[in-house]
């Protein structure tokens, strides 16, 4: 074999094993975004207190889940497509804006622990709240959990506004609310279920209808555009007006009850005794 040959097969041989290289180089840094990309959505959810956060969402991509259904707007709901739920007293001057999706964690954690502040807030007459109830988890954690509870939201909603308030605390409650890997929701015989805790769905056969038959499914998917826009990319997500209410001294929202109670006297002024 001529020297020239020798070298031309050496330099092809470098030439294969470069190629090689860069082939697996691309898988590890495709593998490796796959894990981290896993990771922080497993550690936003363990940490809870910081709120679930996520940047550049697009709007629902809903794959087809609403199908061909029609689009219907429960009661007691107003705005453009449905997308004001208000609870409260019309004579509360201000308005708080909540911003949860169904399985988020974090959102779990601020219902059970500033909740019931909240919902006591509104009863007083303090504020009313418009909540907007979003579903960008079933694109991180892919399922359809998240619309169907909002759309079985909207069943309750359709019924009333207590049925509603007392629907979601109960899909937010310690007993009912999944890990967000586990997508629970997108069974409606467990939403079903988990309304038999509210009184005025037990035995409900048109709410239950409303659930099987995915009468809100649409409208879900329409709440769930409300998402990243304005600045909103995590839940949940408190606004008076166009402001963030936060947690003081931090750029998270106020997730257990003293720190809401403080970040809503901040804003709102102290609560009349």
């Amino acid at each position: 074999m001529s020297n020239r040959n020798n070298q031309q097969n050496k330099q092809a041989a470098r030439e294969r094993l470069r190629a090689e290289r860069e082939r697996q180089a691309k898988k590890d840094k495709t593998r490796r975004q796959l894990v981290v990309a896993g990771a922080i959505v497993v550690v936003l959810a363990i940490a809870g207190g910081v709120g679930y956060a996520v940047s550049n969402m697009s709007d629902d991509k809903d794959g087809g889940w609403a199908g061909d259904k029609a689009f219907v707007q429960p009661k007691n709901t107003t705005g453009e497509k449905g997308n004001e739920i208000v609870v409260g007293s019309p004579a509360a001057k201000e308005t708080l804006t909540v911003f949860e999706d169904p399985r988020c964690p974090s959102c779990a954690s601020f219902e059970q622990s500033a909740g019931p502040q909240l919902r006591q807030d509104v009863k007083d007459g303090r504020y009313k709240v418009r909540f907007v109830m979003v579903n960008f988890i079933d694109q991180m954690v892919p399922g359809t959990g998240s619309k169907n509870a909002v759309s079985a939201l909207g069943a309750a909603l359709n019924v009333g506004p207590d049925a509603f308030v007392e629907y979601k605390e109960a899909l937010y409650s310690p007993k009912n609310h999944p890990d967000e890997r586990d997508d629970a929701f997108a069974d409606d015989k467990k939403l079903i279920e988990i309304a038999q805790q509210v009184p005025a769905l037990k035995g409900n056969k048109d709410f239950e209808k409303n659930v099987t038959e995915g009468t809100y499914d649409k409208w879900a998917v329409e709440m769930g555009k409300l998402f990243g826009k304005d600045g909103i990319n995590g839940t949940p997500t408190l606004l008076h007006g166009d402001k963030k209410i936060l947690k003081d001294g931090s750029q998270q929202p106020p997730m257990d009850k003293d720190s809401f109670i403080a970040a809503i006297d901040k804003e709102f002024g102290p609560k009349k005794k």
